[in-house]
């Protein structure tokens, strides 16, 4: 039930053609007792086909089918609106509720408002119809009550999806900053080891042409000070070689983050469990063993894996979703599980920018020689699992 009701959200189509298909049953069986009364079949079919054909594709174009629904509405007030053809509401009246709804919740208040009062005029020029029928005014104030009923729901599905929009455009905005600040910090890293380089490279080569020149000088007479020379020569070139292969192999670091602030680690993680349920989605973090003496690395990788996780959860599992964080530490092993309920789909996953998706995450994993699997969770959501090696 859980896996139907997860597919169902992601395929809103297949849930509106239920909802329609369910009316049309109800609407058929109420036509055919009507048919005995002199209804034309003819005028409550085409008020079928206008009323309930549009239900379907409301999420897709909300104004179009909400439009044509009242259509459908108006036409039978002019033809089978009444009690004497036993059919003065109908159950494919409802779609007329749901395309204001639609509209408060999908479009905005103003179109809900001059959809409200196309409604507004038909029920009162329907209830002018009735006129002599003592249940006019009761079926009235229900209708209204309806409406009303539907405006409201509007609001408050309208304001989750805005809500939901603007945690997205702030995500995206805080993965681009990120991104341009990692930049800069990169570039005005490389700068200063570039410098560096440049003193050491400088420095040592001086020192080796004096050295030289001395033992050239030096050689004939003075064997002894030219073979100091020569060593003093070797001993600074192996340095220099040494100070060179370090700082270009952080040149060469992709993942190059240099901070004047401590690395996050593990610790971290309670940190991340606190700020994600600022965003609205509930976090259950579980730690069993010890976690605050994790070597650097593994620390680290953990603190990325899970911020990264836990940022696709806000992204990708929709309204509604919790996540579970689990830290499992063993003498030889620290394993890392990051599971939400949500119906995000996987390829929007992948796609995160930075370079911290999953390749980033597995990446982080290879480099500590550790396991890393990531995809759909049997029961619905997202799964990322990560295992550490901890023995020497």
């Amino acid at each position: 039930m859980r896996r139907f009701s997860l597919w169902m959200k992601a395929h809103p189509a297949f849930g509106d053609s239920l909802i329609a298909g369910i009316l049309l049953l109800f609407d058929l069986a109420a036509g055919v007792a009507g048919a005995d009364r002199g209804l034309s079949v003819s005028a409550f079919l085409a008020v079928t086909l206008l009323m309930l054909g549009p239900l379907p594709f409301r999420r897709y174009h909300p104004v179009g089918s909400s439009y044509l629904i009242l259509a459908g509405g108006f036409l039978q007030l002019f033809t089978h609106g009444g009690w004497e053809t036993g059919l003065p509401v109908r159950m494919a009246d409802f779609a007329l509720a749901i395309a204001l709804y639609t509209l408060v919740a999908y479009v905005g208040r103003r179109s809900g408002l001059i959809y409200s009062a196309w409604l507004v005029a038909g029920t009162l020029l329907w209830a002018v119809f009735q006129i002599g029928e003592p249940e006019a005014v009761l079926l009235v104030f229900m209708i209204f009550v309806i409406f009303g009923f539907s405006w409201a729901m509007g609001e408050f599905i309208g304001a989750r999806r805005a809500y939901q929009r603007e945690l997205e455009q702030r995500l995206k905005l805080l993965e681009t900053e990120r991104d341009q600040q990692a930049r800069i910090a990169v570039g005005e890293e490389r700068s200063r080891i570039a410098r560096e380089l440049h003193d050491v490279v400088a420095h040592a080569v001086s020192v080796m042409i004096v050295h030289a020149d001395g033992a050239a000088y030096t050689i004939r007479k003075q064997p002894e000070v030219a073979e100091k020379a020569v060593r003093t020569i070797a001993d600074t070139g192996r340095l220099a070689l040494t100070e060179m292969r370090r700082l270009l192999g952080v040149l060469r670091s992709e993942d190059a983050e240099t901070q004047w602030e401590p690395q996050p680690d593990a610790r971290g993680v309670v940190e991340l469990a606190e700020n994600t349920r600022a965003a609205g989605v509930p976090v259950r973090l579980e730690i069993t063993g010890d976690v605050d003496d994790l070597p650097v690395g593994v620390g680290l990788s953990i603190y990325r894996i899970v911020q990264e996780a836990l940022t696709n959860t806000i992204k990708h599992a929709g309204t509604g979703s919790t996540a579970t964080v689990r830290l499992a530490r063993t003498p030889e092993q620290l394993h890392l599980e990051v599971v939400d309920d949500g119906f995000g789909t996987p390829h929007d996953v992948v796609k995160v920018s930075g370079g911290n998706g999953l390749i980033g995450m597995r990446e982080r994993t290879a480099v500590l020689g550790g396991e890393f699997e990531a995809g759909p969770n049997p029961g619905g959501g997202w799964r990322v699992r990560a295992v550490f090696p901890l023995a020497a």
